[in-house]
């Protein structure tokens, strides 16, 4: 496989890079992406209900925000389109974060010295990576145990808290992001993966699929995920449909809305709600030069 190309994303190319992303999206329909953020204020601990997780990861992920965003785009046979990692401007003088947690990236090479310096203001990340999550209608995001990451991302692109309920919370994943494929998931039912019960790096190794950079930057780990989901669906002959929506944490299985006729014979999306999503409120209201977001009622 040839080698991929990995951007380091800082404020100074932000918007051209978020062009070439948007861009490669028509070709590269598969999207795996991580995400690093600085810790969790509550630890949930071993047999709690999933009440309970759900209400320490609203918490956590309401409280905190995040430090990078890596992004990898492929087509259905594997050929990688291109890794981003997007660096937004953290500051540990004002921003929350978990000491620890800080420690642990600053170990595995985050250099949030730069980070404050260069990083992307967040609000301008947020308003135009929703932008390009809406444009984008018929994308695979791919996962390993991305419970933590899509809520991260979801809490960005929706720019409000998580919603109240493990059933709210999927149905909006669903409005937001449509099909969702969770490797840890997935490796549940795939003969040497010990159940799922293994890490990204662990199954990567069984797998024989070679990580390309550090371990624990979004860069490298969006890059493995998606690699090994490749491999994965060639080894095991995967079909990723009976897995999609099923994420590795929570019961609630996320629907992706369907696509039905409206009055001018063109198709809509119709979301598991009755009321609109406050994703769907907020994109519709912004045009830009930069590109137009269009409502999900509009033609696909």
């Amino acid at each position: 496989m040839a080698a991929a190309k990995i951007t380091a994303v800082w404020r100074q190319n932000f918007q051209r890079e978020i062009f070439r992303l948007d861009a490669a999206l028509f070709k590269f329909p598969l999207v795996s992406f991580d995400t690093e953020f600085p810790g969790f204020f509550r630890n949930t601990p071993m047999g709690a209900t999933e009440l309970t997780r759900y209400e320490d990861l609203k918490h956590n992920v309401d409280h905190l925000r995040l430090i990078q965003f890596g992004i990898t785009v492929a087509d259905v046979s594997g050929n990688i389109g291109g890794t981003w990692e997007f660096n937004l401007r953290f500051d540990l003088s004002t921003d929350l974060f978990v000491s620890q947690s800080i420690q642990f990236l600053q170990d595995n090479g985050v250099d949030f010295d730069r980070l404050r310096r260069d990083g992307i203001h967040f609000d301008m990340f947020a308003q135009l990576l929703s932008r390009v999550v809406a444009r984008h209608r018929n994308l695979c995001w791919v996962t390993f145990h991305g419970l933590y990451d899509l809520s991260h991302t979801l809490k960005t692109v929706t720019n409000r808290p998580l919603p109240p309920s493990v059933a709210a919370f999927a149905s909006q994943l669903g409005i937001v992001f449509g099909d969702v494929v969770d490797i840890k998931y997935m490796a549940r039912f795939c003969r040497g993966l010990r159940g799922g019960e293994l890490g990204l790096a662990a199954i990567a190794k069984i797998l024989k699929v070679e990580r390309v950079g550090g371990a624990h930057q979004a860069r490298s780990d969006s890059l493995l995920t998606a690699r090994v989901y490749t491999k994965m669906r060639m080894a095991y002959e995967i079909d990723e449909t009976l897995f999609a929506g099923c994420l590795y944490g929570i019961s609630a299985r996320i629907c992706k809305p369907i696509a039905v006729p409206n009055t001018n014979g063109r198709r809509c999306f119709i979301p598991n709600a009755t009321t609109p999503a406050p994703f769907l409120r907020r994109i519709t209201t912004h045009t830009s030069v930069f590109m137009i977001a269009a409502p999900f009622s509009h033609l696909l």
